[in-house]
């Protein structure tokens, strides 16, 4: 059986060694973060930790287990279902000939991406999508010469009912 692609979202205590501390059980089992995003959230003495890992579903049930005993975990939770709205920013810099200017600003329209910089061989945009569109994107622009990628990991919030 092949590993799953999992998301995991924590709300953690907004203290020093919180991130060292997951990313270590991670490690310490063998286990692979693929992306990992963290930032405070409305109440600045928690944080919200988003991890994306590939596993075998009783590999997660066990991580998740040893998540949930370290102090400073308050809530894990797991989002790949699809209830939770996920989202990806991502900042590109390609090259922009004179020849393939119009064809790469349609491609960067077409998918919402917002042009930040621009000179004469290269344009630096910003895109903001679901995970597998920012791909499909990247796949386009390939033959134009992709020549800088910032991808900021998954995030992803629950919808309210």
């Amino acid at each position: 059986m092949e590993p799953k692609k999992y998301i995991l979202t924590m709300l953690v205590e907004n203290e020093p060694g919180v991130t060292a501390r997951i990313t270590g059980l991670f490690a310490g089992r063998g286990y692979n973060i693929e992306t990992i995003c963290g930032a405070p959230t409305a109440n600045p003495k928690m944080s919200r930790i988003t991890i994306t890992t590939k596993a075998h579903p009783l590999q997660l049930e066990q991580c998740m287990k040893q998540i949930k005993r370290l102090v400073n975990v308050i809530k894990l939770r797991d989002m790949t279902g699809e209830e939770a709205v996920k989202r990806e920013m991502a900042i590109v810099c390609v090259e922009s000939k004179p020849d393939t200017q119009k064809s790469l600003l349609k491609i960067i329209e077409k998918y919402n991406g917002k042009i930040i910089d621009a000179s004469q061989e290269n344009y630096i945009f910003e895109i903001t999508d679901k995970e597998n569109r920012i791909d499909e994107l990247l796949a386009l622009l390939d033959p134009f010469g992709v020549k800088k990628l910032a991808r900021s990991g998954l995030l992803a919030l629950y919808r309210e009912s």
